[in-house]
């Protein structure tokens, strides 16, 4: 099993209670307004009793304070700040952390995880959904030499000479490679096998099997570069996955192949993803960078071999509801002593994005 998945029961058990549950809502304002809308809150205000106004953003406030020494459960989301020891001292109730967007890892202090008396969850899962269609889109429009096309079109209004100029584009009995089976890449293999395509995965905690029940065939990462005509990355980043793709790796993928990255910049070696874009050997799809952003002067803003978004492949708009949908059903089982789903253990904070 994948480190990011997780069945096993909450680590505390909830006490019966005559009465519902406080829980206190910390997040930023635009947060809360896109991820619960009004059918999410029915949900809530039925298993929950939350203060009014609903949500704090900052933990410093007399709401927020007063809150806190009766919160049972805290659900946290992108805006919020970590959690302190000062913090988790004011909340003496505290029993569970439902976090409402993806990486926990700095969400608590580590003493907080070290003495693992605090139920932790993620909505990392819902978030893949989005990444994943963003990935498959990217890997789709490569195949089609997209981005290439278009920047000429562009240049060049209604020349269709284009055509003879860059590789016959297609989708048919390519070489997909994806690098980890996190949620987000276990989603993309989902998505992959609609379509024909020979898919490699690489993921040193993965097994034959693991890959084989998604159509997809397990081999190491320098195998994988070395075949595929598209690599999509989805690994976290650790310190010893950094530029996981170097100049090294990055100069044994076929000419032609490209480059998409849907999860941390720190993944690729930026200098040398430039210098295989900017010479016409690689394509990119990059809507993460590092840095990010990238400078101004960055020569991948003006490559047409280059397609740079602005990090919006996580869910956004209405997308985020279904982080919001997920975090009420674990809410849900924890109230109702079911096991959690997506419940994060410190053990796996070293594996997990």
């Amino acid at each position: 099993m994948h480190p990011e998945q997780s069945t096993a029961a909450p680590t505390l058990a909830r006490p019966e209670a005559a009465t519902k549950p406080l829980a206190l809502l910390y997040m930023a304002d635009d947060t809360y307004r896109t991820m619960f809308d009004t059918e999410l809150l029915r949900r809530l205000d039925d298993m929950v009793d939350t203060p009014r106004p609903r949500h704090v953003t900052r933990l410093d406030s007399p709401q927020a304070r007063a809150a806190l020494t009766e919160a049972e459960l805290i659900l946290t989301g992108w805006g919020c700040e970590p959690l302190t020891e000062q913090d988790l001292a004011k909340a003496p109730r505290l029993k569970a952390v439902f976090h409402c967007a993806g990486t926990v890892k700095h969400l608590l202090p580590p003493a907080a995880w070290a003495a693992g008396d605090l139920v932790v969850t993620s909505a990392a899962a819902a978030n893949a959904t989005p990444v994943a269609e963003y990935a498959l889109a990217a890997i789709l429009f490569s195949g089609k030499r997209v981005p290439a096309y278009a920047e000429h079109y562009r240049r060049r209004p209604g020349d269709w000479s284009v055509h003879g100029m860059l590789a016959v584009p297609s989708n048919y009995q390519r070489t997909v490679g994806v690098v980890g089976m996190s949620w987000t890449g276990r989603r993309v293999l989902e998505l992959l096998r609609h379509h024909d395509f020979d898919v490699l995965v690489a993921d040193p905690y993965a097994t034959d099997q693991d890959a084989a029940s998604y159509g997809a065939t397990l081999v190491d990462i320098d195998e994988l570069v070395a075949r595929c005509d598209a690599v999509s990355i989805h690994a976290p980043a650790l310190p010893e996955t950094r530029h996981l793709l170097d100049r090294r790796r990055l100069a044994a993928l076929p000419d032609g192949a490209t480059v998409i990255n849907t999860a941390r910049g720190s993944l690729i070696d930026t200098a040398a993803l430039t210098d295989e874009c900017t010479s016409g050997r690689l394509y990119a799809i990059l809507d993460v960078t590092e840095p990010e952003p990238l400078p101004a002067d960055s020569p991948l803003y003006g490559c047409p071999n280059a397609l740079l978004t602005p990090h919006v492949a996580g869910a956004m708009g209405a997308e985020t509801r279904r982080l919001g949908a997920l975090t009420l059903d674990e809410i849900n089982r924890y109230l109702t002593g079911q096991p959690l789903r997506h419940l994060v253990s410190a053990a796996q904070l070293a594996r997990i994005a």
